[in-house]
């Protein structure tokens, strides 16, 4: 089964139906569950985000014949799982130029979402995005 983020436009459009930022909490911990889970075999250190307060594992793919960068990540915390569906929405099936040139902090920006989350959790958000910009970079310069 794979995975389809909702879109950015979904996501806008929720967050700002809700007026308290418990609901919009609420919203993000609901787009986690339905983040599927990564496979223990695949729960390993070298799959392992660091800078993240909650344990974040990452594997992705490189599908040269799209271009596309394909994504999955998992966590052990569930408002994690879904800030994470937040980022695979910016990133998902994008080229590795698609990512590096997506303004990721604009759109934390326009969900407010830095403001209302604990700094740990704000660091780990960005070493999220960091690992995945890295990645493309990697595969743009041609490694």
């Amino acid at each position: 089964m794979t995975y389809t983020p909702p879109s950015l436009d979904e996501i806008k459009d929720s967050f700002t139906f809700f007026d308290s930022w418990e609901e919009r909490y609420q919203f993000i911990i609901d787009l986690g569950r339905e983040l599927p889970e990564l496979h223990s075999d695949e729960k390993i250190d070298s799959n392992l985000i660091r800078g993240c307060q909650s344990q974040v594992w990452m594997i992705h793919s490189y599908n040269e014949e799209t271009g596309g960068l394909q994504l999955e990540l998992d966590s052990d915390a569930h408002i994690v799982k879904g800030l994470i569906s937040i980022v695979l929405s910016a990133y998902s099936q994008k080229t590795p130029e698609e990512v590096l040139k997506f303004d990721i902090e604009d759109l934390f920006s326009d969900l407010d979402l830095l403001r209302h989350l604990s700094s740990t959790r704000g660091n780990g958000l960005r070493s999220m995005v960091a690992r995945i910009q890295s990645i493309a970079e990697k595969i743009v310069a041609g490694g």
